[in-house]
C-alpha cells in the first residue's frame, strides 16, 4: 500500500470519529443519560413520610431487598417530590415514590418517559393553621402567610387552588396571601415562632402541627374530594428502566404490594416500625400518637386514583405551574402491578 493510499485511509478515519462525536453530541442529553441495557441495582427514593409508609418500612426491614433478590437495592431519602424528579431525570435514581403533581411535571417534561406502576396513598394531607392567627373563615386569609413543603408539589397546588377558588391571588411570587415553600421541618419551627400563619402538609406533620404549633386542622384534604379519595402518592418508574428491568420492577411491586397489604392489617406494629426507621433517617422520630392520627385521615394503597390525578394536574396548570394543559393519556403502566395483583388473588385495577 503506497503513501498516497495510507493517507487517504487515515483521514477518512479521522474525519469519521470526528463527524460522529458531533452526531452524539447533538443528540438530546436525555437519550445518552438513560439506562441502555439491564442493571443489577434499583435505586429508589422516597420520603419519611407516613404516606410512604411501605417503601419506609419495607426498606427498614429488609424486605424490599428480600424481595429484590440479588438485584441490589440503593436508596436515596428525598423532602418533596420536584427533587425526586430532579433525581429521575439526572439518571440519580431508577424509580420513587413521589406525589402526583411533581409525578406530572415529570411526565410531561420527560415527554412520556416516567410512567406510573402503582399508586401508594389516598389521603393524608391537611391545612393546618395556628390558633392564634385569626383565620376562622375563608374570608381571613389576606395578609397572612401560608407555607407548603415545596413550590409545584402536591400539597402546594392544592392550597393554591383552594385559594384561588375563595378568589386570592396566587401568583407564584408574591400575592396576598403569601405563599412560602419550605421543608416540613422549617414549617414547624416557624409556625411555633408565629412566623408563619398556616400551612398545607402530608402527616404525620398535619398531626404535629396540632400538637406542637397550637394549631388546628382547618381543612381535612378528604373533605374535597368524592368519597374522600384522592391519591396523594404514587410510584413511578422511567420507562427505559421497566423495559430493560422488568423482574427488578416486578419484585419491588411485589414487595410494594405485600407491605401495604401487611401495614393495614398490622397498624399498631406498622407505627412502630416506622417510627424507627423515621428515627434512623431523620435522627429523631415522631409521637406515636401523631401517627396513629395521621392513620384515620388516609389510607395506603396499590391504587393508583387515576381520575384524582388528572384533577391535581389540571388544577397545576389553571396556576400556571404546569407549561401546557395535561394529557395523561399513557401515563400509567400498571400492566406489572395488574400482573401481582393476578398472582395474588387480588382484583385488578382498571
Amino acid at each position: 500500500m503506497d503513501f498516497r493510499l495510507k493517507l487517504a485511509i487515515a483521514v477518512a478515519l479521522v474525519a469519521f470519529v470526528i463527524f460522529t462525536s458531533l452526531a452524539l453530541n447533538d443528540q438530546p442529553l436525555a437519550k445518552y443519560s438513560a439506562v441502555s441495557r439491564p442493571s443489577s441495582v434499583l435505586r429508589l427514593g422516597y420520603f419519611p413520610n407516613i404516606n410512604h409508609a411501605q417503601a419506609v418500612i419495607g426498606v427498614e426491614n429488609g424486605n424490599y431487598q428480600k424481595a429484590l433478590g440479588d438485584i441490589k437495592l440503593e436508596t436515596q431519602i428525598f423532602n418533596a417530590g420536584p427533587s425526586a424528579i430532579e433525581a429521575l431525570s439526572a439518571n440519580q435514581i431508577d424509580c420513587s415514590y413521589v406525589g402526583p403533581n411533581p409525578a406530572v411535571n415529570g411526565y410531561l417534561k420527560s415527554e412520556g418517559s416516567l410512567k406510573v406502576i402503582s399508586g401508594v396513598s389516598s389521603g393524608g394531607a391537611v391545612f393546618v393553621v395556628r390558633n392564634d392567627a385569626g383565620i376562622n373563615s375563608p374570608q381571613d386569609f389576606s395578609g397572612k402567610k401560608l407555607g407548603s413543603p415545596q413550590l409545584g408539589n402536591t400539597q402546594d397546588v392544592a392550597l393554591r387552588n383552594y385559594l384561588k377558588s375563595h378568589g386570592y391571588n396566587v401568583n407564584v411570587i408574591g400575592g396576598d396571601p403569601q405563599v412560602t415553600p419550605a421543608k416540613t421541618a422549617d414549617i414547624l419551627t416557624l409556625m411555633i415562632k408565629k412566623d408563619m400563619d398556616g400551612a398545607w402538609v402530608p402527616e404525620p406533620w398535619g398531626a404535629r402541627l396540632v400538637r406542637e404549633a397550637n394549631a388546628h386542622i382547618f381543612i381535612n384534604e378528604q373533605d374535597l374530594w368524592h368519597n374522600g379519595k384522592f391519591s396523594t402518592s404514587l410510584l413511578i418508574c422511567k420507562g427505559d428502566y421497566i423495559k430493560n428491568n422488568p423482574e427488578a420492577v416486578k419484585r419491588l411491586v411485589e414487595a410494594h404490594v405485600s407491605e401495604t397489604l401487611w401495614i393495614n392489617s398490622n397498624r399498631v406494629q406498622a407505627v412502630k416500625l416506622f417510627n424507627t426507621a423515621v428515627t434512623s433517617i431523620l435522627g429523631s422520630g415522631f409521637d406515636e400518637r401523631d401517627l396513629h392520627s395521621s392513620l384515620t385521615r388516609m389510607e395506603l394503597t396499590y391504587d393508583p386514583l387515576e381520575r384524582t390525578v388528572q384533577k391535581a394536574a389540571d388544577d397545576a396548570y389553571s396556576l400556571n405551574l404546569l407549561d401546557k394543559k395535561p394529557n395523561l393519556s399513557e401515563m400509567f403502566d400498571l400492566r406489572i402491578l395488574n400482573n401481582v395483583l393476578q398472582e395474588k388473588g387480588l382484583p385488578a385495577i382498571t
